[in-house]
């Protein structure tokens, strides 16, 4: 169970609320703690309410960690910060617009509207039901508490409200949906007369001297670019964990002191959270007095918990082990007896009564069935520990020393070689930004230093430094002689095939009769694929212009080693079923469009009358 819930937590769950409510959290999940105070430095002000400058540094950082994530090989020095924070608080100003207008509609959600909303998220649910402890976790995970969470979804949703009701406002004529379709389903009778570069071979003539002449007019293409050949030391925390023994005496030992740990002790709680404040001592006192008198801890949890939704179940938090909690939290519920009640516990969420109520541990598993999975554990663990000692060792090493050689015998690492690096990289590692550049900077390519340790992925570095260094070059037309006649004589075929393809359209619109029996007929062909017909004549035939009376329309399209004649002899207008799912589906794709359109518009209406002053 726990396994599971930091599974989810930390990965689909997470991701999913990020994507829903970073920005939102990213503004708003601050009220709670500087609220109360004042003079804090603002980076803006929209419409006389600051936006300071610690939710602003906060939300460039969720934005670079969100930039980062999204790169295969992150690397911060590839993001432009000026852009970033330029980004970000453009956002912050629009979002804060958008909210002030809720605001001023009187939008609103009640605490029982909130909780209907937690409770019902499937990111909340384990099996269908409500998880008090999923909740926590993920929360947590965000770096929240609890109460500015529900605040960023109040605010999320006001907000969300406003967009729903002017997209549904939005109307969409039947007409345009009819007008649409008509053309989606619109059909074209036409014939195609296909020419293959075969029927124009013999016009197709290279000569050495127009292979010279298009060397010396495009000679640019004909460059070997800048590129370096280098050596390199590759330091992998995976390559260490594989040389590194484990004998059965650590197995043994790592075995009997995590035994409680792989029962898995989890622990039932309860709790009533009071939010942090001037009231704070008075509501816990009232509390305590009212425990001591001997009312009900779940009774007491439904009147006074800011933690609403546990509060409804008497502040049932459910089963959990470690790891789940707030660490002061944790210590205080793994502390207590069972039934017993704790003193006020002070987290980032507010201050906690906790009882505990039940605990549950599952067997210990035999040792046979852990071997693997400890001897990895351990095995990794002191390939970290490794790895740490052996990177500042290189580090050091490598900046010290005149070569890699020395680095590499001290440490017993493989020297390896690659050839051909430019400035655009190369093959892995030298794929990595950060690592080309420091290969190209002027003290490794010129001044003949090695590279600083770069860390090129998860626990892999890198050290290497410029073995041969190669100045852009023009290629020989010796050795380019072979391209260059392989693509004049594609040119040349395409011209040829240009020049019969418009000689044919010139004498089909003259009247003449083109007999050959290669013409395809295609009648009534919508604008999906057919069997033979390609992409590039349906594209062209669904384009041309509509055939004037008694005469057709004609036009040719030309590949690289084919040509075609197209011959459009009628346009069908397309059917249109209004009592059709599909005519409905469109009409509500068009209005959806609308809608977004309309919204838009509000935004920037909302945006262009505020008063904004930046700092």
């Amino acid at each position: 169970m726990l396994q599971d819930i930091r599974d989810n937590a930390q990965s689909t769950i997470a991701k999913v609320i990020v994507g829903l409510l970073i920005v939102s959290l990213s503004i708003w999940g601050m009220d709670a703690i500087i609220g109360g105070f004042s003079g804090e430095p603002e980076v803006a002000t929209v419409n006389g309410t600051d936006i300071t400058e610690r939710e602003f540094l906060r939300t460039v950082q969720l934005e670079t960690q969100q930039r980062l994530m999204q790169m295969e090989n992150p690397d911060p020095s590839l993001i432009d910060e000026d852009q970033l924070r330029t980004d970000v608080l453009e956002a912050l100003i629009q979002e804060a617009v958008l909210t002030q207008d809720a605001q001023k509609q009187g939008l609103e959600l009640s605490d029982a509207d909130i909780d209907a909303l937690i409770t019902q998220m499937p990111q909340f649910q384990v099996d269908g039901k409500y998880s008090p402890e999923r909740f926590a976790a993920t929360v947590r995970n965000l770096g929240m508490g609890v109460a500015e969470f529900r605040a960023s979804m109040q605010k999320s949703y006001v907000t969300n409200q406003i967009r729903a009701a002017i997209a549904q406002t939005a109307l969409a004529a039947p007409e345009s949906a009819a007008q649409l379709l008509s053309i989606q389903n619109q059909t074209r009778d036409f014939r195609v007369l296909s020419l293959s570069q075969d029927e124009v071979v013999d016009q197709v003539s290279v000569t050495d001297e127009d292979i010279a002449a298009y060397y010396d007019e495009n000679k640019a293409q004909f460059q070997e670019p800048e590129n370096v050949d280098a050596v390199y030391l590759t330091l992998s925390q995976a390559t260490l964990a594989e040389a590194v023994e484990v004998s059965e005496d650590e197995l043994r030992a790592e075995y009997d002191s995590r035994a409680e740990q792989f029962a898995r002790e989890e622990r039932k709680a309860a709790h009533i959270l009071i939010e942090a404040g001037a009231e704070a001592d008075e509501t816990l006192s009232t509390i305590q007095s009212r425990l001591d008198a001997g009312e009900s801890f779940s009774e007491l949890a439904k009147e006074f918990s800011a933690d609403t939704v546990s509060g409804r179940d008497g502040g049932d938090l459910g089963y959990a082990g470690r790891g789940v909690y707030d660490e002061a939290f944790e210590e205080a519920l793994f502390a207590l007896e069972e039934g017993e009640i704790s003193e006020p516990v002070e987290t980032s969420f507010g201050i906690h009564l906790i009882r505990l109520d039940d605990v549950r541990r599952s067997d210990v598993p035999a040792f046979e069935e852990l071997e693997g999975q400890l001897r990895n554990e351990l095995a990794r663990a002191k390939a970290e520990e490794r790895y740490v000692e052996v990177r500042a060792d290189l580090a050091d090493a490598a900046y010290a020393a005149d070569d890699l050689a020395g680095p590499a015998n001290e440490l017993g690492l493989e020297l390896r070689e690659v050839q051909g690096v430019t400035r655009d990289g190369g093959v892995a590692p030298f794929d990595h930004a950060g690592l080309v550049r420091q290969l190209f900077s002027a003290d490794v390519l010129e001044d003949g230093y090695n590279t600083e340790l770069i860390d090129v992925g998860d626990n892999v570095s890198i050290v290497a430094r410029v073995k041969t260094h190669h100045e852009a070059r023009q290629l020989e037309l010796a050795d380019v002689r072979d391209d260059i006649k392989a693509t004049l004589e594609v040119m040349a075929t395409r011209e040829a095939l240009q020049a019969k393809a418009n000689n044919l359209v010139a004498e089909i619109e003259a009247g003449e009769s083109v007999e050959d029996g290669s013409w395809k007929q295609y009648e009534a062909q919508g604008r999906g694929a057919a069997g033979d017909l390609s992409q590039l004549v349906l594209r062209k035939a669904f384009t041309m212009p509509r055939p004037g009376g008694e005469q057709p329309s004609v036009d040719a399209v030309v590949g690289l080693a084919e040509a075609h004649i197209i011959v459009l002899d009628a346009v069908n207008e397309g059917d249109v079923d209004r009592e059709n799912p599909e005519f409905q589906q469109v009409q509500q794709f068009l209005t959806q469009l609308e809608g977004q359109r309309e919204y838009a518009v509000y935004q920037q209406y909302l945006r262009e009358t505020a008063e904004v002053e930046r700092n």
